[in-house]
């Protein structure tokens, strides 16, 4: 997958230093992956979801950090293209507002 953009990644691990390993190793996964759809992406990832946003478009959310932070992505199979949207604590997650943005 080409993962898009890893600076997001970056920018959160700066102000969350506890994310930063586990990011990294979320990232070397997914830039290596070839996955074709979400049940193959559940083969490595078990708990990522799918959610609607506002625009009702689907996005992906990876548990990372052992369930402490979570990535939101578009994932485009056919593409193989994976854009990284939001990156946040369980906290700004569970208050939802996110959805709103997408």
């Amino acid at each position: 997958m080409n993962v898009i953009t890893r600076k997001r990644i970056r920018d959160f691990a700066e102000r969350h230093a506890d994310a930063a390993t586990a990011l990294e190793s979320w990232y070397r996964v997914a830039r290596k992956a070839k996955w074709r759809n979400l049940a193959e992406l559940r083969l490595i990832y078990p708990n990522a979801d799918l959610a609607t946003v506002a625009s009702e478009n689907k996005v992906t959310v990876f548990n990372v950090g052992g369930n402490k932070y979570r990535l939101i992505a578009a994932v485009h199979y056919k593409a193989q293209r994976l854009y990284v949207l939001r990156i946040l604590t369980h906290a700004q997650y569970d208050k939802g507002d996110w959805k709103a943005a997408l």
